[in-house]
């Protein structure tokens, strides 16, 4: 059994800087990981039917798990999907995910749906990571800081 997971959030950030904490290596390995985690970009071409590997690191206990994505869809500032799937052999399922950005007067309506979730992963967990990556995501966008 699959499961579907969506999250909607709003971040003061503008759609443009948004897009490019998803589409940034060095971005999505500072957001990405969720608490207890650190991340790694192996490698990141945006272009549809081309994508990116990541790894995910436990800090306590250091089992690392990879996964790799290949974008089907991609309107800069506006939508990403793309399709994971995980290195490792027992989870062989594919995810679909669905990023929507929508400018909104405070800055961006995001709404992130998940659809494929293997039943190996609890539905409350891959949630509560995401929200947790997401909380990450906003500390680096939402601010405006000058360069001077």
């Amino acid at each position: 059994m699959h499961q579907t997971i969506r999250i909607h959030r709003i971040f003061s950030a503008p759609p443009e800087r948004v897009y490019r904490a998803f589409t940034d290596p060095d971005a999505m390995s500072k957001w990405m990981p969720p608490h207890g985690f650190t991340g790694k970009v192996h490698y990141i071409d945006v272009q549809v039917g081309a994508g990116y590997k990541m790894s995910l690191t436990n800090f306590s206990t250091g089992f690392t798990h990879s996964f790799f994505g290949t974008y089907m869809e991609i309107i800069p500032n506006k939508l990403l999907r793309y399709k994971d799937q995980f290195d490792d052999p027992e989870i062989d399922e594919v995810i679909y995910v669905t990023i929507h950005m929508e400018p909104v007067l405070m800055g961006t309506e995001l709404n992130l749906s998940l659809t494929g979730v293997p039943k190996e992963i609890p539905a409350e967990a891959c949630y509560l990571g995401w929200q947790e990556s997401l909380n990450l995501l906003a500390l680096l966008v939402n601010p405006d800081i000058p360069d001077h």
